[in-house]
């Protein structure tokens, strides 16, 4: 009898990794919490995470998909053929049509399993249909560089007809006809698309003294776009100020406004527009909020294991206050709307008071404040006291009564979810104190806060290995010899990520929760920095050593965690 031969069988991705030392056990549970969370093969949740260059995943990623893997950053892009699909259906798809023949169409997707697609190209396109496995951010990035800003912009400006100067006496009649100029309007639209597609969440229009200076603010740093004659400054600022229901004829005073923008893949955004007058004219600033999406979940917020779970003991209270705190732009709605949306089921009654509302949230009862009519955080507070609310989420605490009835709310069986403008989270008891609650009711009430910033983590396309810098490192804290690697990863620097050698962002956070010593500690109105130390005692993970644990994982560079928290005194 001969016997069967066995084939041996192959190790599961991660193991294999784990086995080839490319990555840790640690890094590999967070990848698959992450893969869980936002349907994507695991060799792209370990790039996202940056635990792992696309090179290096490249041929796992080929043998799990059964696909080709595309690299669009080094692949020649025909830009014809790709914009034989509009860029909206490109980006809603995540695909993009890179290479065509008469009979054929390469085309790199995100999922090239998803045979409907497949299917509707080859309709739609009447071609043969050959799909590659591409790397999302690697799409996003390519379809930024085929439908450029600069290039759009360039485009329209070249169908402007020559407009009056800045500096001309301008009247009602002539600034409403410069704003309802085509041209201006596309101009206007292109510039706020550029931005969303770009993922900015400011969009900055600066008047110099001979241009105007277009900056977009990603990854929380401002980086320009491109530059318009100054010559159309007063058109373009007439038509922001008329889509955001200003006074274009006022060029003097600062206003505010708001715009509802549909991009063109459908979604909703809420533009929140700031125009003030400098020597060269008036800048307008733009702060963008997604109306709906994916939301974020304590898988993907940047949590390590323990504070995950100590996240989620905090949302599951029936009742009491937990304050995210954090200087503005440090995520902390992000976590927020990660708790909301954690909790949101059927048998709670979830309300919130935002100024503005960012996030659609289906199933949550959201409130905009609005001054102007007298609907402050603390009225909104009141009045959703009396709707029955199992939890109440208030966009920020600004003033003593706002603190005082977020506090009532929490004794009286609510849990109440905010933040706080502190740099510490030790810092939110001092500021409690400074806005008049008195200790017990803050020891009665408070479950917990929350510290957080956000880092700019490594570019997983141009990340390589270099020997550790132990003077970067010694910068940053006391490391334990055993625990400094020999090799640690950097970003050179790519097309991708703008030379900076960083793009994306991750959070780093410090949980204190509450405890009798912090109690004590409070009654006696105990100093932040003695708040502080105590809790670390009790032990608590200050951000700055989260934010060094991150680059011992190679998810961030030193510099950046120097960057962020340099100033910080703890």
């Amino acid at each position: 009898m001969v016997s069967a031969v066995v084939k041996p069988q192959k190790l599961p991705l991660g193991e294999r990794l784990i086995a080839q030392g490319l990555i840790t056990d640690k890094q590999l549970t967070q990848a698959l919490e992450y893969q869980s969370d936002s349907h994507t093969f695991l060799g792209q949740a370990l790039v996202a995470l940056g635990y792992l260059t696309t090179t290096a995943v490249k041929p796992h990623l080929e043998e799990s998909s059964g696909f080709p893997c595309v690299d669009l950053a080094t692949t020649e892009i025909d830009g014809d053929a790709a914009r034989l699909l509009p860029e909206a259906f490109s980006r809603e798809k995540r695909m993009l049509l890179f290479a065509a023949t008469e009979t054929t169409a390469r085309v790199a997707m995100v999922d090239p399993l998803n045979l409907s697609l497949v299917d509707e190209l080859r309709g739609r396109l009447n071609r043969r249909i050959l799909p590659h496995v591409v790397f999302e951010a690697d799409l996003i990035d390519a379809i930024g560089r085929i439908f450029d800003i600069r290039s759009r912009t360039q485009k329209v400006l070249d169908e402007i007809a020559e407009t009056p100067g800045e500096d001309a006496d301008l009247s009602m009649d002539a600034l409403i006809g410069l704003a309802e100029d085509a041209p201006i309007v596309r101009l206007v639209n292109s510039l706020i698309q550029s931005a969303i597609t770009s993922g900015a969440s400011d969009l900055h229009i600066e008047p110099q003294e001979k241009s105007v200076r277009i900056r977009f603010r990603q990854d929380g740093v401002l980086y320009e776009q491109a530059t318009i004659p100054r010559q159309h400054l007063a058109a373009v600022a007439s038509r922001i100020k008329i889509m955001a229901q200003m006074n274009i004829a006022e060029r003097r005073r600062p206003q505010d406004g708001r715009i509802a923008f549909h991009s063109t893949t459908g979604t909703q955004y809420d533009l929140r527009v700031s125009s003030l007058p400098l020597i060269h004219g008036e800048k307008i600033v733009m702060r963008v909020l997604a109306k709906s999406g994916s939301y974020a979940n304590s898988s993907t917020l940047g949590f390590f294991p323990d504070q995950k779970s100590l996240f989620e003991q905090f949302i599951q209270q029936s009742h009491g206050i937990m304050l995210v705190t954090g200087p503005t732009g440090s995520g902390k709605s992000t976590t927020l709307f990660a708790a909301l949306n954690q909790i949101n089921d059927s048998t709670r009654n979830i309300n919130t008071v935002e100024d503005p509302v960012e996030y659609n949230i289906p199933g949550v009862n959201q409130m905009q404040v609005n001054p102007q009519i007298g609907v402050t955080f603390a009225a909104g507070l009141r009045t959703l006291l009396r709707q029955d609310p199992d939890v109440v989420m208030v966009g920020e605490i600004r003033d003593h009564e706002t603190a005082e009835m977020a506090v009532q709310a929490a004794l009286t069986g609510h849990l109440v979810l905010s933040t706080l403008h502190t740099n510490s989270a030790a810092g939110a008891l001092t500021r409690l104190l400074n806005m008049g609650i008195e200790p017990f009711l803050i020891t009665s009430s408070l479950i917990g806060t929350i510290g957080q910033r956000l880092l700019r983590t490594i570019c997983p396309h141009c990340r390589e290995m270099q020997p550790t810098d132990r003077a970067k490192l010694a910068a940053l804290g006391k490391i334990a010899d055993d625990r400094i690697p020999e090799m640690l990863p950097v970003g050179r620097g790519c097309e991708k990520c703008g030379g900076r050698g960083m793009k994306g962002r991750t959070a780093v956070y410090e949980m204190m929760p509450m405890c009798d010593s912090l109690r004590a500690m409070l009654l006696r109105s105990a100093a932040t920095e003695e708040i502080h130390h105590e809790a670390v005692a009790r032990g608590m993970v200050t951000m700055r050593n989260a934010g060094l644990e991150k680059v011992l994982l190679g998810t961030v560079m030193p510099e950046e965690l120097l960057r962020v928290l340099y100033s910080e005194g703890f």
